[in-house]
């Protein structure tokens, strides 16, 4: 298991773990974390990064990357020319991203009407073509389940066509309680857990609150243990602050989730 943390478009924050590494292991041993997963795209076009100070940044935190693909942005419409534009966007990020060493690209499964049943096999279209752009730029597209949001496909439906298209999943633990609680955790992990190539873990309330600490929340992240443990992919901590003490924590709350025994 690689586990990261996600930093937004924010370079600063990958500065900070650097300067944080750089006070020494005792003040919070469980942050060091192998990758960040950065945004593009969102307000911040990638050509207008400072690539060699995203490199630097990069090597005094010791970390890998992986990025985020524009969280506004719909993966179909029902106009055509929209969303050949929209492929053809993305497939330009991925060629950035691929170019400054991205593993994974997280893709959000939105569609201008989810419920449209009849727009699916766009989606699929839309979906199977920004994957292979992702392969020609050496990226892994990861597809996340945001079916709690307006525009989200629901968990189910999300399922069944990145099983379609072969691609894989990146399954936020918050989103999914937030649209189905622990139920919908539990049958997406039972019945589609393989997919899975990437995980977001943060904790939520029903109430609205969501990317709290792990621990925080209400969320039962023993039915992750109980279908992940030992998860072999890359895990990235979605907690919105910059407490060190608090990420720490749910780093460490992650780890004890999803290592097993044999791992640790």
């Amino acid at each position: 298991m690689q586990l990261g943390l996600t930093v937004g478009d924010s370079l600063e924050r990958i500065d900070a773990l650097g300067e944080h590494a750089d006070t020494g292991a005792e003040a919070t041993p469980d942050l060091s974390v192998d990758f960040v997963e950065l945004g593009i795209g969102e307000g911040v076009d990638p050509d207008s990064i400072d690539e060699r100070r995203l490199e630097r940044a990069l090597e005094h935190a010791g970390t890998d990357l992986c990025v985020h693909l524009p969280f506004q942005q719909v993966l179909a419409t029902t106009v055509p020319e929209i969303d050949e534009g929209i492929v053809a966007y993305q497939r330009r990020l991925l060629s950035w991203a691929g170019g400054v060493g991205a593993q994974k690209a997280v893709l959000h499964a939105t569609a201008r009407d989810p419920y449209d049943t009849d727009q699916r096999p766009v989606f699929a279209e839309q979906l199977a073509a920004i994957a292979d752009a992702g392969r020609d730029a050496g990226v892994e597209v990861v597809v996340e389940n945001v079916g709690h949001q307006k525009r989200g496909l629901q968990l189910s439906v999300l399922a069944n066509l990145a099983r379609e298209t072969d691609t894989a999943v990146c399954f936020d633990v918050g989103h999914a309680y937030m649209e189905d609680g622990d139920d919908g955790v539990e049958r997406f992990l039972k019945r589609d857990g393989d997919l899975i190539s990437h995980l977001h873990v943060h904790d939520a309330r029903r109430r609205g609150d969501t990317h709290i600490p792990i621990g925080a929340g209400e969320i039962d992240y023993s039915l992750v243990t109980d279908h992940l443990a030992g998860f072999d992919g890359t895990v990235a901590i979605e907690v919105f602050t910059d407490d060190h003490a608090l990420l720490a924590d749910s780093a460490r709350r992650a780890r004890a989730t999803l290592e097993t025994d044999d791992s640790q």
